[in-house]
């Protein structure tokens, strides 16, 4: 029997996706770094197991009627756990935040923020004090109301909905309206009112093209349609939508990904007339702090709003003392160059989740876990020692905190290491070592070790010749100024620099139009799927060509079932319980709703007809199952589908399962997938590929494979250019443009630009001093 003080969290038997019945002993009230190769495991015993068991007891000590709906949701395949204190979880989410959120909501420095400006801010004569809420953009009390407290108003103008005037409408000419019969009815709605749907657009009176374009009226009209001579045709009752109207309301009510941004190429938007951007309404813009409004703090840098004067009263020393103390952690995790009303949708997963860490070290708890996923990830090295300081503070309050990450010097900063392998997938799931990182370097079989403990710089690379150059600017966008960058075509470019120094923002200037470009593909970290129905093999196109292969077994061919009866997206094949999604959404009435396995299904997606067709022994659900290694086995004859597996095993992605949900992928991953269906297309010309950060959330092991895949595009006679932090990938490009020295607005110009070894010598370059550290 353990004693209630088991200083160890003990894992028993956890068999969690690829994990072999892991028993492990971590130490409580230490760093704990979990690594390996990506894929091996490290994430199925951190937070599918530890953090799930956490998660779960928690559920069971709450209310019967929430413990019901818990039991869907199913418990970690584990033994047992002894030891374990309660657990936060921060990870990198894969859900978007919306446009609503901040840096200042995720962080409550608005509250903060709010609180200051409703009990000490400085109000105008006669005008009464507001409640806090009067000052949030996101309340009714605040927000602005032309705008609804968004900053900015859409709208739309003939040319950008009728970009091709010598059109008819019955040729098209209205490219915002919907597609296929639902744009037809509108042109046979108009016709029927009497308007010419033959004539070139730009021969129709003003005023008529004004009305079908801008009108608000709905007129229902009976239509009488003229169709195909063999098909019986009755009339309809049809209600008139124009084109403006049809664009904003899809626009605001759609929630297809697809349809939104279609709507959005047809539309302006331009800051708010009213509110000028600032969201709020006029009452809460005439209170002041310090001489400035709410709207132009929250647009300050933080390092600026830590700042502000201290106040003549007790209350505005005590409201801006709580909000500086709370700014300093912010700061500490260098994200100092973010402002309160930056937008979350444009923040990156590693500074998302930097900015909940440093919410954490406000909050107080002790004698929790805190389970973190790859905290290190978008983070300069001149940025990680400050990490390792926080993580010690949270350490130091009491806490045990494990780490899953894969930067070499957090693990070197950890008192405990549990390496998980030694492959990906099968190969992977079982702990090859649990201690000290020490002694770690006697572990064979251990990737990690071998990166851990050698420190000699790789092998020189023969720096290429440029084909051309392209030159980028002069850009001025965030904090860029008048910036110029000059990139070499032909050759493998490193952007280089500390988070918010402008790196995104320079890559985001290269665009397609740019002479020498010829085809551009950006490759990003944005989730290939929103809901568990987008996966791996629907997104490379890979479940076209199993299906396929299903319809043409004799099976599939006796009972008459087609291609459609093996997609789990229509109606037909899939389970009607979870609608193919293999998953049912939980509603958890006071936290976020969870997905739980179907109940029907059992998360195979297809109803019992379906999945008793074989292919070679296998249903098309446990074809879905197998890793990418697995399957390029199981249709090595099948080159349609060999080749797509065989660029996904290239980009170090075989231990994903075919199936695997969107949702359940890192921004790493994805982007890996998404240059994998990329590479699989074959080769057309030259192609300028851009990729941000492509080396997160990756082994060192993992990146030496990626790197290489990379390279071989330069030699096959394309371009490359990432955005990067890891040294020994800059330390391999033949050209590297670092911007600095700073964030934010400290941030902003090119430090120094050339091949690697000339910027390692750079002065002022914060990057040149790790740079060097890695160059032969």
């Amino acid at each position: 029997m353990h004693t209630p003080y088991d200083p160890y969290v003990r894992v028993r038997g956890a068999r969690e996706h690829n994990l072999k019945g892991v028993d492990v002993d971590i130490p409580r009230d230490v760093l704990a770094v979990f690594t390996g190769v990506s894929g091996s495991g490290k994430s199925s015993l951190a937070f599918g197991t530890v953090y799930a068991e956490a998660q779960r007891r928690y559920f069971e000590s709450v209310a019967p009627y929430a413990r019901r709906l818990i039991h869907q949701i199913g418990a970690p395949k584990v033994g047992e756990i002894t030891g374990l204190p309660p657990a936060v979880s921060l990870q990198q989410r894969r859900s978007a935040p919306t446009s609503r959120s901040s840096v200042g909501t995720v962080t409550h420095l608005s509250n903060s923020l709010r609180m200051l400006f409703s009990r000490a801010g400085s109000y105008p004569p006669g005008a009464e004090r507001l409640d806090s809420d009067a000052f949030s953009p996101n309340t009714a009390a605040g927000a602005c109301p032309r705008c609804h407290g968004l900053g900015e108003v859409h709208d739309t103008t003939e040319e950008l909905l009728v970009p091709d005037p010598s059109l008819s409408i019955r040729e098209g000419a209205i490219a915002a309206w919907p597609g296929a019969w639902q744009g037809k009815n509108l042109r046979d709605i108009l016709d029927t009112l009497g308007h010419d749907v033959d004539r070139p657009w730009r021969e129709l009176p003003a005023e008529q093209r004004h009305w079908i374009l801008f009108t608000d009226e709905q007129p229902v009209v009976t239509v009488h349609p003229v169709r195909d001579a063999d098909r019986i045709q009755r009339p309809y009752q049809g209600t008139y939508t124009s084109a403006r109207r049809y664009v904003l309301k899809t626009f605001s009510d759609t929630r297809s990904a697809t349809l939104r941004a279609k709507a959005e190429r047809f539309l302006t938007s331009t800051p708010c007339p009213d509110c000028g951007g600032s969201r709020l309404r006029p009452e809460a813009l005439a209170v002041t702090y310090g001489g400035r409004t709410i709207a132009e703090l929250a647009a300050l840098p933080l390092t600026d709003l830590a700042g502000l004067p201290d106040g003549d009263d007790e209350t505005a020393r005590v409201l801006t003392a709580d909000l500086k103390s709370r700014i300093a952690p912010v700061v500490e995790l260098g994200l100092g160059y973010l402002s309160l009303d930056r937008a979350a949708p444009t923040l990156s997963p590693g500074e998302l989740q930097r900015l909940r860490l440093a919410t954490q070290l406000r909050s107080g708890l002790f004698g929790v876990v805190y389970v973190l996923d790859e905290p290190s990830a978008g983070l300069h090295p001149a940025d990680t020692e400050a990490l390792l300081t926080v993580l010690e503070r949270l350490k130091a309050a009491g806490n045990s905190v494990f780490v899953v990450e894969h930067h070499l010097d957090v693990v070197r900063g950890a008192d405990w290491v549990v390496d998980v392998g030694p492959g990906a997938g099968e190969h992977g799931g079982r702990v090859l070592y649990s201690g000290p990182p020490a002694e770690l370097a006697s572990v064979a079989g251990s990737a990690t070790a071998a990166y851990l403990f050698d420190e000699s710089p790789g092998p020189a690379r023969e720096v290429r010749e440029p084909r051309g150059w392209l030159t980028v600017g002069p850009v001025t966008r965030h904090n860029l100024r008048a910036v110029t960058a000059r990139v070499p075509l032909g050759a493998f470019t490193a952007v280089t620099g500390v988070s918010g120094s402008g790196k995104s923002t320079l890559v985001g200037e290269l665009t397609a139009d740019l002479p020498g470009v010829g085809r551009l593909v950006r490759v990003d970290q944005k989730p290939i799927g929103r809901t568990p129905r987008s996966n791996l093999a629907t997104y490379t196109g890979l479940f076209d060509v199993v299906r396929k292969v299903f319809a043409g077994t004799e099976e599939a061919r006796a009972r008459g079932y087609g291609v459609g009866r093996f997609s789990f997206n229509v109606p037909g094949g899939r389970c009607e319980t979870c609608q193919g999604e293999g998953f049912v959404s939980v509603e958890l009435l006071f936290l976020p709703s969870t997905y739980a396995p179907c109940p029907d299904c059992a998360g195979a997606r297809y109803n019992p007809g379906t999945l008793q067709v074989r292919y070679r022994g296998r249903t098309i659900a446990e074809v879905l199952d197998l890793t990418v290694e697995a399957a390029a086995e199981f249709f090595a004859d099948t080159p349609a589908a060999a080749r797509s597996l065989r660029t996904l095993l290239d980009v170090g992605l075989g231990y994903l399962r075919l199936g695997q949900p969107a949702t359940e992928l890192s921004g790493g991953e994805a982007q890996r997938i998404k240059l994998a269906s990329e590479l699989q297309r074959g080769r057309r010309g030259h192609t300028l590929y851009l990729l941000d950060e492509p080396t997160t959330g990756l082994h060192p092991a993992d990146v030496e494979v990626l790197t290489d895949r990379l390279h071989g595009l330069v030699d096959a006679g394309h371009t490359v250019v990432v955005v990067e932090h890891d040294m020994t990938v800059v330390a391999g490009a033949d050209w590297v443009i670092d911007l600095g020295p700073g964030g934010g607005n400290r941030g902003g110009r090119i430090v120094a630009q050339g091949p690697p070894d000339e910027v390692s010598r750079a002065q002022g370059s914060a990057t040149a001093p790790y740079l060097a550290r890695v160059l032969p």
